[in-house]
Formats: structure tokens, sequence, C-alpha cells
């Protein structure tokens, strides 16, 4: 009984915590700015403002999931004023609105940060709310770091790609290319421990980690993780995903490291410093690799190639993806968007593509169309009509 009363405690005081809600108002603006640069580039939006908000409360719950059973499952506590420092930390870094800032790694990092130099200047002053600080277990934190930084990985790699936004750019030489972002937001229910309260050790053997009195309260708090990834030399599933990958690897090795400080603290720093540094480093090497490579997104001598697909679109429900080039509209060759509107309509009443898939293989699909239907199919192309109002063909 005592369990559940505290889980209920928990729920409250997650429905209680202001990130829970600030994060409703940032991603609504994120979905603004989304859709400000999709209309600069195709005059349409192409996903509804709301999509950024049920992306960040929902994609995360499962990994938040993983990261509470880990640390159910190893007794992990941080001090009250520890949580305190990391919900700061998250606002602190979100008002920038880069969102590749809101990484575990920096997260984490700028709150042990600031306890640093609060016990440095302020030990003796401490208000309440940052109660306990002092008894911050580091190894602990640093585990806690690595096990945060495999589940940004995880949902990087499982749902990073979903939706990203493309644009239209312009490379050097003044010539249109296409680009996808993906600006990405994943709230984390996290239960975690904290010193002092009425609940007890079930088990010999647990928690793991011993907490000071061996009693401790439940919370629940909302653990935000960020992500941002632009792509113009591959397709932005394959770039994502690697990016997820290596963010994995980066955060099993220092979970590793950090597990070392259980018997030789220093770890724990040389752990918390790897996580930063190779967040960091996976950035800065995922734009290079980027840049480096010839633009995907760029006009072809032979057909269009598809920059993106309007939702629930006639293009999406005939299964054409991202990535794939437009031969042929009703057995005429297409190059450019006039060409292919034109095709169009040259049957009112059926419209058949050939394309060439992304195994590089030629494939057909095609619709019926109806008297009075618009005649759009809900593409969007690097080359677009230029003139203002005009939508995807």
């Amino acid at each position: 009984m005592t369990w559940i009363m505290e889980l209920l405690e928990g729920a409250m005081r997650f429905l209680q915590h202001p990130l829970t809600y600030y994060f409703v108002l940032y991603s609504l603006l994120a979905g603004l700015f989304r859709i400000k640069n999709e209309r600069n580039s195709f005059y349409t939006k192409v996903e509804v403002i709301y999509e950024d908000l049920v992306f960040t409360y929902t994609k995360g719950l499962f990994a938040g999931l993983i990261v509470s059973a880990a640390v159910i499952l190893m007794g992990i506590s941080l001090p009250v004023g520890m949580i305190f420092l990391i919900g700061a930390a998250t606002a602190v870094l979100s008002f920038f609105f880069r969102f590749q800032w809101l990484s575990a790694a920096f997260i984490m990092g700028l709150a042990f940060a600031a306890s640093v130099l609060i016990m440095t200047f302020a030990q003796d002053s401490l208000p309440s709310f940052l109660k306990g600080i002092d008894q911050l277990n580091i190894a602990v934190f640093a585990i806690l770091i690595g096990i945060l930084l495999i589940a940004e990985g995880w949902a990087v790699y499982r749902t990073g790609h979903l939706r990203t936004s493309p644009s239209v750019l312009k490379s050097s030489r003044g010539l249109p290319i296409g680009s996808h972002t993906a600006n990405r937001l994943w709230l984390l229910p996290l239960i975690l421990f904290v010193p002092g309260g009425t609940l007890t050790s079930v088990f010999s053997w647990w928690p793991v980690f011993e907490m000071n009195g061996q009693s401790f309260s439940l919370f629940i708090v909302p653990f935000f993780i960020g992500f941002h990834q632009s792509v113009r030399g591959s397709l932005p599933k394959e770039s994502i995903q690697v990016t997820g990958k290596r963010i994995i690897w980066l955060g099993g090795i220092t979970l590793l490291i950090a597990c070392g400080s259980i018997w030789w603290t220093p770890l724990a720093f040389a752990a918390m410093v790897l996580a930063i540094g190779g967040r960091v480093f996976l950035i800065i090497r995922q734009k290079m690799n980027d840049r480096s490579a010839p633009f995907f997104f760029s006009k072809k001598d032979k057909g269009l190639m598809i920059l993106g697909i309007l939702p629930k679109s006639p293009a999406e429900k005939i299964g054409l993806k991202v990535g794939e080039t437009i031969t042929k509209v009703n057995g005429s060759f297409v190059k450019t968007t006039s060409e292919f509107y034109e095709a169009l309509q040259k049957n009112r009443a059926l419209c058949k593509l050939e394309v060439i898939g992304l195994n590089g293989e030629i494939r057909y699909a095609q619709r019926a169309t109806y008297e009075g239907e618009h005649h759009e199919l809900g593409l969007l192309f690097v080359e677009q009509q230029k003139k203002k109002g005009s939508q995807a063909v």
C-alpha cells in the first residue's frame, strides 16, 4: 500500500512540474517555426502545428519506461536538489532554441557543473530546494548519464527520422537543393528515488546503490531530450539512424566507465567528460560528413526526385516514398514540375507513374482520378512553381 501511495504522489509531482507544461508551449512554437520554413520553400505546410506536440509527448514514453526500469532495478537515487538543477539546466539550455543542446549529456553535465559551483561558493547558505546536493553519489550520477545517453540514441534511431521537415536551399553555385531537418523533442517520464521518505528496501540485495538511511521517496519527473540534424547528402532515415547508433555506442562506453567509478571515483568524472565531449564530436562529425557528400536531393537529368510527401495525400496512399524518382507520368517523360502537371492532364481518369524506387528498380504506381477532384497528388520537389500561392504538385 505504501508503494501505491508513493506512486500516486510521484504522479502528482509529475503533473505539478513546470517543465511538463513549459514544453507544451515550446513544442507548439517549434511547430510554428517549422511551418514558416516550409511555407518559405513550398507555400504550404507539410504537417499541422500540433504534430510536434504529439510527437514530443508520445514518442519518448517507451524509452522513459526502460530507463525507469533500470533506475528501479538498481535503486538509483538523486538528492532533491539535483532534480531541481536538472530541471533548471533543461530550461536554460532550451532558451537558445537549439535542439541539439538538449542532449542528456549537456543537460546532466550543466546540472553537475552548477552543483559544483554552488557547493564551492554557497555551501553554507543552501536554500531548501537545493537540499542534499552535497550528498550526491558521483558514481551513480555518471551511471545515470550513461543510461540516459543510451535512451537518447534509441529514441533517435527509432523515431528521429519520422516526419522530417523538407525545405529547399541554394547551393554555393546558386542552384536549388533539397534538405531534410529533424528538430525533435522526447518526453521521458523518469522514475527516480530521493533519499528520505517512507519507502524502505524490500530485498536484501536492493537497492544496489546505498541510499542515505535506506529510506526514500519516489519521484516521477519529466525529463526532456532534444535532437537536431539537417540532412542534404543522403536519405534522412539513413543519416539519422547512423547518428542514433553512434549515440548508443557513446552511452554504452560512458556507462561502462561510470560503473568502474564505483571502485575508483575519478572514473565518474572521466565518464562525464567523455559523454559531453563525445556528443559534441558526433554533432560536428555528422555536419562535416553531410556537407562533404554530394547533394542527394537536387535536380536530376532524368525524372523528378521526391523531396517530400504531404500526409494523407494521394501520393502517400499509393505508396510513394521520399527519395524515389518519377520518370514518367501517363507515359510521358518528365524532368520539370511543369511537364509533370501537363502529363497529369493527359488522362483525367487515371494517373499512372513510372518510379525508380529506393532500391534502384523501376516500379509503377497508379490511382484513379475522379471528376471534380483536385489535381494535386501531394508531392514536393526541389523545383517548385515560382509564383506565390502555388502548392504541392
